[in-house]
């Protein structure tokens, strides 16, 4: 049987896979709305005559596109390693882990700890940025969720900005929290032993194949 902790880690590298397509499509959707404007930590001017909206600064559209590249770098690394895991129970017939692929796993952890921290302060900050100017900006909002049904100046289709934006900061998080876990299965797991094997055994082989090469001699009575 396949260890329960690395069917535990598996799930876990789907479920990162998962976070990190959901940011990287939320946030390109959101920035397609706005013709490839990077709207986090823009500013928003509201237009009395025509009652609509228009952005009126914007961050660089290398600040979404790091921090989809980011995303996308772990969905790639879980689905590759979720791939390797897959081979080696399935078609290879064991699995090997040892303690110095372990000691790896866990620098790539810190790693994208690192990555996804400062992505999802990014995303935080930058939402609540955007919004602050939306509330001082249109009238008769309360929150900025509401600015999604106000009518955005061509080309802009801002509908779901909010929604975006705080869907791909949500599975940031959410991602996040799931590489603590997987961190601290793979603790565990170096916790255990630096080695475990798992073999299958062979349905065809028969009595013969399993007996000693060089059959131990009998002991005179």
């Amino acid at each position: 049987l396949i260890p329960w902790l690395l069917l535990l880690e598996m799930g876990l590298y789907a479920s990162c896979f998962v976070c990190g397509i959901v940011t990287a499509a939320s946030l390109t959707i959101t920035q397609g709305s706005f013709s490839g404007l990077c709207i986090l930590y823009g500013t928003v001017n509201h237009n009395s005559s025509s009652d609509s909206l228009l952005v009126q600064t914007s961050s660089s559209p290398s600040l979404c596109y790091f921090v989809s590249a980011i995303s996308v770098c772990v969905a790639v690394f879980c689905f590759s390693i979720s791939l390797y895991w897959i081979y080696t129970c399935c078609l290879d017939g064991g699995v090997n882990r040892e303690r110095l692929w372990l000691n790896v796993t866990l620098v790539v952890c810190g790693v994208f700890l690192f990555f996804l921290l400062l992505t999802g302060c990014v995303l935080k900050r930058g939402r609540d940025s955007l919004c602050d100017s939306v509330l001082h900006a249109v009238p008769n909002i309360t929150s900025c969720e509401e600015a999604q049904s106000r009518t955005w100046i061509s080309p802009y289709t801002g509908t779901q900005f909010y929604t975006g934006l705080y869907n791909a900061g949500t599975a940031v998080w959410v991602n996040f929290f799931f590489w603590i876990l997987i961190g601290v299965l793979v603790v565990i797991q170096r916790g255990q032993g630096s080695e475990f094997r798992m073999t299958a055994a062979d349905p065809l082989a028969t009595p013969s194949e399993t007996e000693p090469f060089f059959p131990r001699q009998a002991r005179p009575q």
